[in-house]
């Protein structure tokens, strides 16, 4: 068995949801995860409340992925029963993600000299490894696109590729780094309140034509 072949599909995952309809549509074009945002200084944050209530539109074999950014155990003990898998995307140590009895991914922002195969190493039990663009001071979403010729072909783990990736470069990005999954948020977004429908589907059009291959 090979273990390291590139998957015969891209995985993608949406990010940021706030809209009941937006998770409609997202699910009928058949991405893999849907992502929404815990971490309260983010414009697409949501309470605990409304992660109850929209995790109740996704269906069975979508994955529900909740993103945490340093944050208090507690908290994402109390929206373990709504998610299926759990996204750090601060400092957390491996020994704190291990915890909570869910899978995790571990993202990783690209700045200089980062060691990608000793944080590979490092967070040994993540089952994979998301690379996001770098800038001091904010955790993610930035929508910038980071160099990705800097991530190393024989890494140990899963890559999900993320950094402002929109479907005008998303057919690049994945004919280049041939990602395990890749994942978007601002780049599906026509306004700051929600998706949008035809970019959502030139996105995943965008992946299947460079998976086709």
């Amino acid at each position: 068995m090979i273990l390291n072949a590139k998957p015969q599909r891209t995985r993608i995952k949406f990010c940021g949801f706030t809209r009941a309809d937006d998770i409609t549509q997202a699910v009928s074009l058949g991405v893999d995860a849907l992502g929404f945002v815990m971490w309260p200084k983010s414009r697409r944050a949501i309470t605990l409340d409304q992660l109850a209530s929209l995790s109740e539109r996704v269906p069975s074999f979508v994955t529900r992925v909740g993103l945490f950014v340093d944050q208090p155990a507690e908290l994402i003990r109390a929206c373990l029963p709504y998610l299926d898998l759990i996204q750090f995307h601060g400092e957390e140590s491996a020994a704190f993600c291990e915890q909570f009895d869910r899978p995790w991914i571990k993202a990783l922002r690209m700045r200089d000299g980062i060691d990608l195969h000793r944080l590979a190493a490092q967070y040994s039990s993540a089952k994979a490894l998301l690379l996001d663009a770098y800038r001091p001071g904010t955790p993610g979403g930035t929508g910038e696109v980071f160099d990705w010729s800097r991530i190393p072909a024989d890494l140990a783990k899963p890559v999900i590729l993320a950094g402002g990736l929109t479907p005008d470069n998303i057919a690049a990005a994945v004919a280049q780094v041939a990602p395990f999954a890749v994942d978007v948020s601002g780049g599906i977004e026509s306004t700051a309140e929600g998706k949008d429908i035809e970019k959502m589907a030139m996105f995943v059009n965008q992946v299947a034509l460079v998976d086709a291959r």
